[in-house]
Parts: structure tokens; sequence; C-alpha cells
């Protein structure tokens, strides 16, 4: 399984790096779309952790580490996106100034980040239902890092609204992309008894 564990290992340390990165960034720029791409981030690197442990631990623990990684994909991105709309609706009421520099540099390197994850998971999705899910995320990760980018251009210009109404729109994306992923694949997502049959077939 050597051929899933070390991408897996890998994308889970270079997004690990993304979500540090634009955590520290977005506060101390007060950017809120850097924050939430942060946030975002971070759900996705709970189900990298998931996955890579759902091929390192033995077979019994494997199918609920797997369903685990669908959840914190899915379900978590959901909740988390909603929470950070609600406070999108407050700082388009209440505008906060915001390091425009700040959000365009590390939204770049977020996205050639995401971008590096993405590659990295190519190879395993082609087999797995789990890791498919993750890598399209990460696929609309690239984009979505972009987001804060074109934020910062337009608060240079002084209207640090669009800052939270870019973090709104992301939020917004990702709550409806998830879901649709989610009703496409929705036997995988609940049922990864063929996940894991297929896993523990290429342990013989």
């Amino acid at each position: 399984m050597a051929h899933y564990r070390k991408p897996l290992a890998a994308a889970a340390a270079l997004n690990t790096a993304i979500f540090v990165l634009e955590a520290i960034a977005g506060l101390k720029a007060d950017s809120l779309s850097l924050v939430m791409d942060s946030v975002h981030n971070l759900s996705d690197e709970m189900a990298l952790v998931f996955l890579y442990l759902a091929f390192v631990l033995p077979h019994g623990i494997s199918r609920h580490l797997l369903r685990s990684a669908n959840v914190f994909n899915s379900v978590g991105l959901v909740l988390i996106s909603g929470l950070l709309l609600w406070q999108a609706v407050e700082r388009i009421l209440y505008p906060t100034p915001v390091i425009g520099s700040v959000a365009i540099i590390v939204g770049l390197a977020a996205a050639a980040a995401n971008w590096g994850v993405a590659k990295l998971l190519l190879g395993p999705s082609r087999n797995n239902a789990a890791i498919r899910l993750a890598y399209i995320h990460n696929i609309g990760d690239v984009y979505v890092s972009l987001a804060p980018v074109a934020a910062g251009l337009v608060t240079l210009t002084g209207y640090p609204i669009f800052d939270p109404l870019i973090a709104g729109a992301i939020a917004l994306w990702i709550i409806v992309s998830t879901a649709r992923e989610v009703f496409a694949s929705s036997h995988d997502f609940i049922w990864s008894e063929k996940i894991v049959r297929g896993h523990s077939s290429e342990q013989q």
C-alpha cells in the first residue's frame, strides 16, 4: 500500500503548510477570505490524516476511518462554511480594513500549494472513492485560493467590503460543491465496504 501512503503523507504535510500560513496571514492582515480558506484547508487536512491512517492501521479499523474522512471532508465543510458565511455578513455590514498585499501574496502561494496537493492525490484517486473526494476538493481549492487574491487586489483600491463578499462567495461555493459531490457518490460516502474490500484485496 506504499503507493497510497506516500502521496497521502506528502499531501497532508503540504496541506498543513497551507492552512497554517493562511491562518497566520489572515489574522495578521485581518482578511476574512484568507481565514475562510485556511479553515477550509484545515477540514481537508483532517480528512487527509484520516485517509492516511486508514491505509496504515489494521483492516478492522480502516472502514471507520474512511467513513470519518468522508464526514470531515463533507459535513464538516458545510458546517464550517455556514459559520464563516454568517461572519462574512457581519463584515459586510461593518467593514474592516484589510492588508490587501498580504492576501495577494499568500493567496497565490496557497493556490500553488493546493495544486501540488491535488497532483499528489491524482494517482490514488483513480482507485479509491474517499481519496477521489479529497482530490476533487483540492482541485477546486486551487481556484478558491485565488479568491483572496482578487479580494486583496480590490482592497488595495480602498474597498475593504470586497474581502467579506468574496469570503461569503467561497463559503457558498464550498456548500454547493460539497453537497453535489456527496449526492453524486452517496453510496461510497455512506457505505465504505467496497472501498475497504478493494484495500484489503490489494494487501493480499
